[in-house]
C-alpha cells in the first residue's frame, strides 16, 4: 500500500515547483538585449539625457563633395544585404571605387549621441570594393557637442596607389552646436579640401590584358595605316596611356589629370525665412576647378577649361512651396592643339569621342601616321602634324568611346513625419564625367572567351561629385530654449516595447506559462482545503469451513 504525503505538504510542494519552473523563464528576460549606453567618464559630454535648458530647434542637413572618383566596372557587382533577396532590388555597385579629396558636413538635432549633432570631416582618400568601404586613416574630423569655437586643419597625404597620383591635400573641418540654442549658431558644419594636383589611370585594368596582336586572327594587319603596328596593349589603349607602374605626378600618360589646384567646400547652416522669426536649413556644396587634361603627353591630348564653377545649394523651410534647389551648372570647353572642339553645357551635356585604329585610307591621304590610335577624328601624322578626319567611315576602326559629360541635376523631395513633421529636399550633381565604353567592333575582334566577359563600361572617372540635403520642421527651425528639465536630466530614453531578438511565439509563451502556473496553484489550494472522507478498510474473503492443512503438498 502506497503512503500518501500529508495534506499540509501539498502547498509548500506546489510553491517549490513554481519556483523551480520559473527559473528558466527568468533566465530569458523581456527587457532589451542591448542596454542604452552610459558615459564611461562622468565628466564627458552627456549621451542622451543632458541636464539644463535644452534647445527648441530641430534641423537635419548634410552636404558632401568629392574632388575625384574612379569607378572600375560600374554597375557590375550586386549589392549584398543581410536580408535575403533584398539586394536584387538595389542598384548594383562598382567592382572598385576610389575617391580622393572628400569633404562632408552634417547636422542632426535628433541624433542619439550628443557628439553627432554636428560633424565636419575632410578625408584624403576613400575606397570601396564591391560596395564595402573600409575606413581610411588620415582624416581631419571635428564633432559637436561640445562646441568648437575654432576649426581644425592639416595637410593630408593620400596613400600610394598605381591607379592615381594625388598631390598634397589640405583639409579643414569645423563643427558647431550650442548646448542651449542647438543649431542656432553661425555655421553648423563646414568642411573643405584642396588638392595641388591629381592624375588618374595610366592603365585600364578592366580591359582584357592582351596585346593588339591578339586581334590578328580577325584583323588583317595589312589593312592598317602605314606606320602603325600592333605591338601595344589594349590596357594602354594602344599606346595612348603610359601603362603600368605608378601614375606620373604631372599627369603624363594618364587618362585624366588636373595640374592645378582643385578645391571643394561642404557647408550646413541656418538662414533667415522672409517674414518669419524661424530659420531654414541650408546645405551647400561648392567646387573650384581650373584645367582638366585628357591623354596628357600625347599629340592628341585634350584640354578642358572650366568656364563656370558649379555650386549646389538646397534650402528647406519646412514647406514644399518655399523650399528650393539652386544649381549653377558648369560650362566646359574642350580644346585640342589650341582649337575649341566642343562645348559642354546644360543644352549639350554629353559628347562622345571615339578611339580607333587608323586604317590604310588615312596613310593614303595624309602619309605615314604616328604609332598611336585616332582620337575623336584627330590623327597624328609623321610629317603633317595633327589632321582632322572629316569622315571616319572606312578609315578608322573604332575600338572604344570616351564619353565626356556634365551630370544633370537630380532632385528628390519628401514630406516627413519622423523624427519630426517637416519637408526634406535633396539634390546631386557632378562637374565632369569621363567614361570609357567598348564598341561592338572590339567585341567582334576579341577571342571568344574574352569577348563574352567584356563589360558594358570599362571605367568611369568623376570630378566634383556634389550632394546636398536639407530637412526642416513645417514652420521652420525655432531658435529658443526650453525650461530646465527635472533633476537627473529628465526621463531616460525608453527601450523597445518588445525585444527584437525574440519571436512572436516567445512573447506569447511567457504569459501563458504564468497563467497555467497560477491555475495549477489554485487547484492545489482548492484540493488541499476541501474536507476528505475516511477510506473504508479493504474486505477480505474468508471461507465458511475451516481449512485443514494437508500433510502432503498439493499439486
Amino acid at each position: 500500500m502506497r503512503r500518501r504525503l500529508p495534506r499540509s505538504v501539498a502547498l509548500p510542494a506546489a510553491a517549490a515547483l513554481l519556483l523551480f519552473s520559473a527559473a528558466p523563464a527568468n533566465a530569458d528576460p523581456t527587457y532589451p538585449t542591448t542596454p542604452i549606453p552610459q558615459p564611461a567618464n562622468p565628466g564627458q559630454a552627456p549621451i542622451s539625457a543632458p541636464v539644463g535648458p535644452q534647445p527648441l530647434g530641430q534641423a537635419v542637413g548634410d552636404a558632401g563633395t568629392a574632388l575625384g572618383i574612379i569607378r572600375l566596372l560600374p554597375n557590375a557587382v550586386p549589392t549584398s544585404t543581410i536580408l535575403p533577396g533584398f539586394g536584387a532590388t538595389l542598384p548594383k555597385q562598382s567592382a572598385l571605387e576610389a575617391g580622393m579629396g572628400l569633404s562632408s558636413a552634417s547636422a542632426n538635432s535628433d541624433a542619439y549621441l550628443s557628439y553627432e549633432k554636428a560633424i565636419a570631416q575632410a578625408s584624403p582618400f576613400g575606397l570601396s570594393v564591391g560596395g564595402n568601404a573600409p575606413q581610411t586613416p588620415g582624416s581631419v574630423v571635428q564633432t559637436a557637442l561640445p562646441d568648437n569655437p575654432q576649426p581644425i586643419s592639416g595637410g593630408l597625404n593620400a596613400p600610394s596607389n598605381p591607379l592615381l597620383n594625388v598631390g598634397l591635400l589640405n583639409g579643414s573641418a569645423h563643427a558647431r552646436w550650442s548646448p542651449t540654442l542647438g543649431p542656432c549658431v553661425d555655421t553648423i558644419a563646414d568642411a573643405s579640401t584642396s588638392v595641388a594636383s591629381l592624375s588618374l589611370l595610366n592603365v585600364i585594368p578592366s580591359m582584357p590584358n592582351l596585346g593588339l596582336d591578339a586581334l590578328k586572327p580577325k584583323l588583317d594587319p595589312n589593312a592598317l595605316a602605314s606606320g602603325f603596328d600592333l605591338s601595344k596593349g589594349l590596357q594602354s589603349l594602344g599606346g595612348l596611356l603610359q601603362g603600368g607602374g605608378q601614375t606620373a605626378a604631372d599627369g603624363t600618360g594618364s587618362l585624366l589629370s588636373l595640374p592645378n589646384t582643385l578645391s571643394s567646400r561642404s557647408q550646413v547652416k541656418l538662414v533667415d525665412i522672409p517674414g518669419s522669426q524661424n530659420k531654414a536649413v541650408q546645405s551647400t556644396s561648392t567646387l573650384q576647378a581650373a584645367d582638366i587634361e585628357v591623354l596628357k603627353g600625347t599629340p592628341l591630348a585634350l584640354s578642358i577649361k572650366v568656364a563656370s564653377q558649379p555650386t549646389l545649394t538646397v534650402t528647406s523651410t519646412g514647406d514644399a512651396k518655399t523650399s528650393k534647389v539652386e544649381y549653377t551648372a558648369p560650362v566646359l570647353t574642350i580644346e585640342a592643339a589650341g582649337k575649341t572642339l566642343y562645348t559642354l553645357d546644360a543644352a549639350h551635356p554629353t559628347k562622345d569621342i571615339p578611339i580607333g585604329l587608323p586604317l590604310k585610307g588615312l596613310s593614303d591621304q595624309f602619309g605615314q601616321v604616328n604609332d598611336i590610335p585616332v582620337v575623336g577624328g584627330l590623327v597624328s601624322t609623321l610629317t603633317n602634324g595633327i589632321q582632322q578626319v572629316g569622315n571616319t567611315a572606312g578609315t578608322v576602326l573604332d575600338l572604344g568611346v570616351l564619353r565626356l559629360s556634365i551630370a544633370g541635376l537630380d532632385q528628390k523631395s519628401a514630406q516627413m513625419t519622423t523624427p519630426f513633421k517637416g519637408f526634406q529636399l535633396g539634390a546631386s550633381a557632378r562637374l565632369f564625367d569621363l567614361q570609357l565604353l567598348p564598341t561592338t567592333k572590339l567585341k567582334s575582334l576579341l577571342p571568344d572567351d574574352q569577348a563574352k566577359n567584356l563589360p558594358s563600361s570599362l571605367a568611369q572617372l568623376s570630378l566634383g561629385e556634389q550632394v546636398a540635403r536639407a530637412y526642416a520642421p513645417t514652420d521652420g527651425v525655432v531658435c529658443g530654449t526650453t525650461s530646465t528639465p527635472p533633476a537627473g536630466g529628465g526621463e531616460a530614453p525608453k527601450g523597445p516595447v518588445k525585444n527584437l531578438a525574440y519571436t512572436g511565439g516567445a512573447y506569447d509563451t511567457v504569459p501563458l506559462f504564468w497563467t497555467g502556473t497560477a491555475m495549477l496553484l489554485l487547484g492545489v489550494v482548492m484540493v488541499a482545503a476541501m474536507p476528505g472522507t475516511r477510506r473504508r478498510p479493504l474486505a477480505v474473503a474468508i471461507e465458511e469451513k475451516p481449512f485443514k492443512p494437508s500433510p502432503r503438498p498439493r499439486e
